[in-house]
């Protein structure tokens, strides 16, 4: 082993560690002794994708704690102090911070961010879950930004096993998305956003700081939540809603417009929402005359048939 000199200042470089080798708790002797070599007690962990092995002190801290199981792609990030178990994979060019905690069965993407101190994959909180592990799974997508202290439970066997994040969603700190959900692509959740299982959530939406959604319901594609709604029946798409206890409030115009919708189809969607909600029509009579529009407005078709499928009604 080579010695330390005080003119150097240093330790001399050492060559990267063997692959198989180089994910292992930090060794307590090194931390009591300066002359100890921790390299010399790491031992075999997870299954590394051999494209890592370059940079691969550079990626994994040695202080993270990782099953033999886990499979990690190239260029994943893994920092200090982070849990990974058994069935974790993690696609190439995901970074989890310091203080995560994943666990299995759970698929993770490539290029996601993962912040401290997020618990993602565990037991789904349901009292019908009687550990059935191999059949349960959490599934994230690609470029998802998950920040700090965020939750996701796998689903239930009862709800199909899965709960799913799609692409591209942007996720701040303190949200909770319970088991058996279903995260659509380029959707916002703000602080603290909390989903009870079984909640479909379609892609561009977004949901304000501390919005609750009932378990069972769904968000429509496009739609708004205002800070600390609480949504307890489907929220159609286009819509905006607020309060304690949710209520339309005028289409999404500007997130339309963000998302490249030009303005005589944003016209037609407001005639679409004076329709289903300004003139005291029934659901039946309201998806008449929406249907009427689908020629000359086809992105009214989405919301006819979300209105349509709906089992646990609409916000009006």
């Amino acid at each position: 082993m080579a010695s330390w000199s005080p003119a150097r200042r240093s330790w001399p470089c050492r060559r990267p560690a063997r692959l198989d080798r180089r994910l292992a708790l930090i060794d307590p002797l090194a931390l009591i002794n300066p002359l100890h070599d921790p390299l010399s007690l790491i031992e075999p962990q997870a299954d590394i994708d051999p494209r890592a092995a370059a940079d691969a002190r550079a990626v994994i801290d040695p202080r993270a704690v990782i099953d033999p199981d886990a499979k990690i792609a190239a260029r994943v990030h893994v920092g200090p102090y982070s849990v990974i178990g058994p069935d974790v994979e993690i696609g190439e060019g995901s970074w989890i911070g310091p203080h995560v905690v994943l666990n299995g069965p759970t698929r993770i993407g490539c290029d996601n961010r993962i912040h401290q101190f997020c618990s993602l994959g565990d037991d789904p909180q349901d009292k019908k879950y009687r550990g059935e592990r191999a059949e349960t799974r959490l599934q994230i997508g690609d470029r998802n930004t998950i920040r700090e202290y965020c939750t996701m439970n796998r689903g239930t066997v009862q709800g199909g096993g899965v709960t799913r994040i799609g692409d591209d969603n942007w996720i701040m700190a303190y949200v909770h998305i319970a088991h058996d959900c279903i995260i659509g692509n380029r959707t916002v959740f703000a602080n603290g956003a909390s989903l009870a299982g079984h909640v479909v959530v379609e892609d561009h939406a977004i949901l304000g700081g501390f919005t609750l959604v009932h378990q069972f319901c769904r968000i429509g594609a496009y739609s708004f939540s205002a800070f600390s709604s609480t949504i307890a029946k489907d929220l159609p798409p286009y819509m905006m809603v607020s309060r304690e206890s949710a209520k339309a409030h005028g289409l999404n115009r500007e997130g339309l417009k963000r998302h490249g919708c030009n303005p005589k189809t944003v016209n037609l969607l407001r005639r679409a929402y004076r329709i289903l909600y300004r003139e005291n029509l029934s659901v039946a009579e309201s998806l008449a005359r929406l249907s009427e529009m689908v020629e000359e407005c086809p992105e009214v078709q989405r919301l006819v048939d979300f209105v349509a499928q709906s089992t646990r009604g609409i916000i009006r």
